[in-house]
């Protein structure tokens, strides 16, 4: 912008310039995510959205916070940028889905040691990829330059997105009964949890995680931990369009232990059979590496299933059809059980 330098400013170690550069260089990864609802162009002090409400007796709002956490470490050390902005967006939007919300915008929060245009614009390409994965617009964002907070070559991810759901639409636990069918959906590997855990057991700072290993089919470590969080929005809003579900849960950081138990009502608990859970390879090396116990391994990581939904058996084949026919190998790994144990692994 015209006369907008600062050489005080600049001397503290912050680039107004650069700032202006990086929104220039994104702004054609914003434009892929533009939907209906979208009301404002970047570059202003508010994103605007226009809520179309139609067909909806009683539209109840649905918001979701989160940032991608350690996981950033692995991105810094592989120097690779342009994914960690899909795991933002889906730790965010993959919460709004379960309460059968769609989700309607995303704004994203990068802070920064030094804001270097093309790393910003990488991010921002990776956060575009999963707004256009969930079907959310992105329509703003705050790029912060933090010299002396930040090391020059570290920056920090976090989002906040909003969805819709008709109130009559929303999922709760209320109609969830003893024989009802738990489905998995299965996970892209350790997703945006545990990586504090992780980068201690493969101690990612002072080993190579760059070279390919057998266990985990010539991958490296690396680029295994990088893989980005799947986005399970158009699939499960396809399902809610034909069946009945009775409680979804997003399988983040605390496992099975803490997030299954979030959807199952007082007097239910969920028996899942140890046996059907597809694990990854990535977690079996992550035990076998750390010595870590199988309870902790459940009670840390998604172990290849990255979200839970819970119908009645009668359309549980159903469910898996439809879920299949969006891209996701869907199965059972369990029931609903009278049982004061809200989770049982068997």
């Amino acid at each position: 912008m015209e006369n907008s330098q600062s050489k005080s400013y600049a001397e503290a170690g912050v680039d107004i310039t650069a700032g202006y550069k990086a929104v220039e260089l994104m702004k054609r990864h914003i434009a892929k995510t533009v939907t209906s609802g979208v009301c404002s162009d970047v570059g202003g002090f508010g994103g605007l959205f226009e809520l179309d409400t139609a067909g909806m007796e009683r539209p109840v709002l649905v918001s979701g916070t989160d940032g991608v956490g350690t996981k950033l470490k692995i991105a810094f050390l592989l120097d690779k940028h342009d994914t960690v902005g899909i795991d933002c967006v889906a730790m965010c939007v993959n919460d709004i889905i379960c309460s059968g919300a769609k989700p309607l915008f995303f704004l994203d929060y990068i802070a920064c040691g030094k804001n270097v245009p093309e790393k910003i614009a990488d991010i921002v390409k990776g956060v575009a990829e999963g707004c256009v994965q969930s079907g959310a617009a992105l329509i703003g964002g705050e790029t912060a330059e933090m010299p002396g907070f930040y090391p020059v070559d570290e920056y920090d991810l976090a989002g906040f997105s909003v969805g819709v759901v008709d109130k009559k639409n929303i999922i709760d636990n209320k109609t969830m009964r003893e024989g009802d069918i738990i489905i998995a959906l299965p996970s892209s590997g350790v997703h945006s949890n545990g990586f504090s855990l992780v980068r201690k057991i493969f101690d990612v700072e002072n080993s190579d995680i760059k070279s390919p290993l057998p266990e985990l089919g010539g991958k490296s470590i690396g680029d295994t931990l990088l893989t980005p969080t799947k986005i399970y929005v158009k699939p499960v809003l396809a399902l809610l369009n034909e069946v009945k579900v009775k409680g979804i849960s997003h399988i983040t950081g605390g496992g099975f232990y803490e997030n299954i138990p979030r959807s199952i009502p007082d007097g239910l608990g969920a028996k899942i059979q140890k046996k059907d859970i597809r694990i990854l390879p990535i977690f079996d090396l992550l035990s076998k590496r750390g010595n870590i116990s199988e309870h902790d391994m459940f009670n840390t990581y998604n172990m290849g299933v990255g979200m839970s939904i819970v119908v009645s058996e009668k359309d549980a084949q159903k469910s898996l059809e439809i879920l299949k026919a969006n891209g996701e190998d869907a199965y059972i790994i369990g029931e609903i059980v009278k049982s004061d144990k809200k989770v049982e692994i068997c």
